[in-house]
């Protein structure tokens, strides 16, 4: 009985519990006036991600994401590696704390 017990559990994989992260990216560049938080919103609904999107008065565009951090890491890595590359001069990135209540991804306008 212990055998079976034994190999059974070796064969069953163990799923580690999805680390869950929050994050505020802004992009610096070309990147107000060109698409670039519709594509943003495009390229989210690929990812199982949830956030928004905004431009800035200064130019910049803030984007907010949550989700597992695979997801996250993956989608944001998609932004900064795509289409969407040539328009980014400069992107910085901050965990947040608190994590999102957004449902899906939006483009904000305030």
């Amino acid at each position: 009985m212990r055998s079976a017990v034994s190999a059974l559990l070796q064969t069953v994989k163990f799923h580690k519990p999805a680390i869950m992260i929050s994050l505020q990216v802004f992009y610096e560049g070309n990147v107000q006036g060109v698409g670039f938080r519709w594509s943003v919103r495009h390229v989210a609904k690929g990812f199982d991600v949830t956030g928004w999107v905004r431009n800035l008065p200064d130019g910049r565009v803030e984007l907010q994401v949550t989700g597992e951090e695979n997801e996250v890491r993956a989608f944001i890595d998609h932004i900064a590696r795509g289409e969407l590359h040539a328009l980014i001069y400069n992107q910085t990135e901050h965990k947040l704390e608190k994590p999102l209540t957004s449902r899906g991804f939006d483009i904000r306008y305030d």
